[in-house]
């Protein structure tokens, strides 16, 4: 014999109250004591006074608790939340059996997108009060997150100008065979000239828009142009090459949670690194924090602008350049001495200045011995030229000062990767948010803090327990 299930049609004592059907230690009591404590209006939250007159509307704690629940489990789509609002007890408990219809639903979320900012911030802030970052080590990391834009209807210069070339020799095939048949005339059919006519006048069609579409970057300045979500760029994430955005997250080594986050369509990391970490060291309250990044963050100019900030970076300098690449001594084996203002050269020889100019505004001097190199047996391993010449930035001590920390402290590139990988890693496979649904930077913006406040609150909850997260938020 199976287990039988029970007859549909008997009749049930079920419980008085819809309390009841929700634990005592359920995510959700969570949610709406979080949500019940937040000073919407000051987050930024439209229409958290009710209006006088007119139809009542629905109130914005109550789309916030819905849209919370919604990516704490995984569902985003404001048609699927509508229907959970029908069926899943919790959100009935949540909601006091409100049913929104799914077009208000996705109106909050556009309409509010700069207040869940805040929301994510205030979460951040009653980690900090339970003690949850360690606030020595912060790790920075970027992810590419697909748009709503298919590569398709995207366009870079390069991609407008090979077209319309391609376009202009096509044309110029079709209209030499239109010339070839009339003079024949009775050499081919009325079909055939009448398709090569429809053929020409959609490629006409296609190259004006491109001719279009080129002139729009003259004028802007941008480097691609999209059609579908205007804001979103062609970005490479290994080798795959999708359009989308640059999701940012500072992460503190302690429990692996977000203390910092923002998206940009910036295509590469350099020049995020101060960006990133120095909101995320005002918010953990510190003077003094370590800040690790990938190679991908290297600039000197922003190494520089972190320390200044109170931070201490750990960059590794990646190595490239034309002698990397030639296979020749890298840089990094020519050792600078301040005191004597020289390189030395694996050859052992001195490189004194001999020369100056100026890279993005800051002074480039340049260091060589002409004599060494010219009997210099090494000087085949050194240089194709007759002689091998070195730069150095006026300002890269800083970058000695953070080559002498990676040195003495050589775990933290590990560590960061440790600790950055686990939040995209559980975003984009246990929270299936691979991909965002929104249109535009500032509401893109939007929809990952909410992403990056559910991944915490899904981290805290597992690391403290549901009576001492209580507490601290009803405090």
């Amino acid at each position: 014999m199976h287990i039988a299930g029970r007859d549909r049609s008997q009749t049930l004592l079920l419980p008085e109250s819809l309390d009841d059907y929700v634990g005592p230690d359920n995510p959700v009591r969570f949610i709406e004591a979080f949500v019940d404590g937040l000073d919407l209006a000051a987050a930024g939250f439209a229409r958290v006074q009710a209006r006088e007159t007119g139809r009542p509307g629905y109130a914005p704690a109550d789309l916030l608790k819905l849209y919370i629940y919604g990516y704490l489990n995984r569902v985003r789509s404001s048609r699927r939340l509508e229907a959970e609002t029908h069926r899943n007890i919790e959100l009935i408990w949540l909601l006091r059996h409100l049913k929104p219809d799914f077009k208000t639903i996705a109106d909050f979320r556009r309409d509010n997108h700069n207040a869940f900012r805040p929301v994510f911030r205030q979460f951040v802030l009653l980690c900090r009060q339970l003690d949850l970052f360690g606030r020595e080590l912060l790790a920075v990391d970027g992810t590419r997150i697909k748009a709503v834009n298919n590569k398709d209807r995207n366009f870079t210069r390069a991609s407008l100008t090979e077209f319309i070339t391609l376009a202009d020799a096509r044309l110029d095939d079709y209209l030499q065979r239109l010339d070839a048949r009339d003079a024949a005339e009775s050499g081919a059919g009325g079909s055939r000239v009448k398709n090569l006519a429809e053929k020409i006048a959609v490629l006409r069609e296609r190259r004006a828009r491109c001719k279009e579409m080129l002139a729009e970057l003259d004028r802007t300045g941008e480097s691609q142009i999209s059609l579908t979500d205007p804001d979103s760029r062609a970005m490479a994430a290994h080798t795959h090459v999708a359009v989308g955005y640059n999701a940012q997250i500072a992460v503190d080594t302690k429990h692996k949670l977000i203390v910092e986050q923002q998206v940009t369509n910036q295509v590469v990391d350099m020049g995020l690194l101060t960006q990133t970490a120095e909101p995320a060291r005002e918010i953990l309250g510190v003077e003094q924090i370590a800040v690790a990044a990938d190679r991908g963050y290297f600039k000197i100019e922003d190494i520089e602008a972190c320390e200044q900030a109170g931070m201490e970076p750990y960059v590794p300098r990646p190595q490239r350049g034309p002698s990397v690449k030639a296979g020749l001594y890298r840089k990094d084996e020519f050792s600078y001495d301040p005191a004597t203002d020289s390189f030395l050269c694996p050859a052992g020889q001195r490189l004194h200045p001999f020369s100056s100019s100026l890279l993005r505004g800051l002074k480039k001097i340049n260091y060589a011995n002409r004599a060494a190199c010219r009997d210099c047996p090494l000087r085949s391993q050194c240089t194709g030229n007759q002689f091998r010449s070195v730069s150095r930035l006026e300002n890269e001590a800083v970058l000695d000062r953070m080559q002498a920390r990676l040195a003495k402290h050589p775990d933290i590139p590990d560590r960061r990767r440790e600790t950055v990988e686990h939040p995209f890693g559980t975003i984009k496979q246990w929270m299936n948010q691979g991909a965002f649904l929104m249109r535009g930077l500032e509401k893109v913006r939007g929809e990952f803090s909410l992403t990056a406040l559910a991944y915490n609150l899904r981290r805290v909850l597992n690391i403290v327990g549901f009576t001492e997260l209580m507490a601290a938020v009803q405090a």
